[in-house]
């Protein structure tokens, strides 16, 4: 008689951590984790987001999250309404990708960029760890939650379907010789990234017109590089979203006046173009 065949053990996917909570709290997370698989399956994508801002945050686990291989669990955690009326989800994208954290919007564009998502609210017998008050849900619900995930639990396991609330992230419009936007993140560098795509200015443009807030517009020089701007100098370049940034070379762009995300920006490639980009310093 044939020796039955063992059974593969399967691979435990990657898990990734995307938070506002810090250093500290950041390891109950990972401990969590730890005690559940092998190591060197977590990885901490940032815990420095800006406290409680929930768009910024899902504009930036979309950047950092959707060239992750296929299967991947992200965890996100910026949930101002931890323990209250939002919903505990995980949702299932397309690619076998799942991604687990609060129902505030923070998941929905990462969800929306890998396509075919499916959400589950996650129930108190689902599994999770037991919980030490309500204020720690990344700890006692999303980390032990994406471990099961990883190690091949199936969505009715964890709890019911659920329709997720979705978040349209601010769109930048249009005009005749420029666009209307807002900023979407100012990076630890000072810099201020907006939603404008880079790809709207046209071909052969060395200097664009910038205002933000209440500011009186700029022109500012069109730059491929930090290193095409002169030293302090004020300029925008094609950011590595793909969109405007507003940079100071070796300086913060965001110390020159009030900047904040969510502020309107107007971008403008009418004026007459230059041979050399403009020199502009704060």
């Amino acid at each position: 008689m044939p020796r039955p065949r063992s059974r593969a053990r399967r691979t435990p996917a990657l898990v990734t951590l995307t938070s506002d909570l810090g250093a500290a709290y950041a390891a109950q997370m990972k401990a969590v984790l730890a005690r559940a698989l092998p190591p060197g399956h977590v990885i901490d994508l940032t815990h420095d987001l800006s406290a409680h801002r929930i768009g910024e945050a899902a504009f930036l686990l979309r950047a950092m999250a959707r060239s992750f291989p296929a299967g991947t669990v992200h965890v996100a955690v910026v949930d101002p309404g931890v323990g209250g009326r939002r919903a505990p989800i995980v949702i299932r994208c397309r690619d076998g990708s799942w991604l687990v954290g609060p129902d505030n919007g923070v998941l929905a564009p990462l969800a929306e960029a890998l396509r075919g998502a499916r959400a589950w609210r996650i129930e108190p017998a689902g599994g999770s760890g037991p919980r030490v008050g309500s204020t720690f849900d990344g700890r006692d619900l999303f980390a032990p939650t994406a471990a099961r995930l990883a190690l091949g639990a199936s969505p009715g396991s964890i709890g019911r379907p659920h329709r997720f609330h979705r978040l349209r992230l601010p769109q930048a419009e249009r005009r005749p010789g420029g666009a209307r936007g807002e900023i979407v993140h100012i990076d630890r560098f000072g810099n201020l990234i907006t939603n404008v795509p880079s790809d709207w200015i046209p071909v052969g443009s060395t200097q664009l017109s910038v205002r933000w807030g209440r500011r009186r517009a700029r022109v500012l020089p069109w730059a491929i590089t930090y290193e095409h701007l002169p030293r302090r100098a004020l300029g925008a370049v094609p950011s590595s979203f793909g969109l405007v940034e507003v940079a100071r070379r070796e300086g913060r762009a965001s110390a020159v006046g009030p900047s904040r995300v969510g502020m309107p920006i107007e971008v403008r490639w009418t004026r007459a173009v230059s041979s050399r980009p403009a020199s502009v310093r704060a």
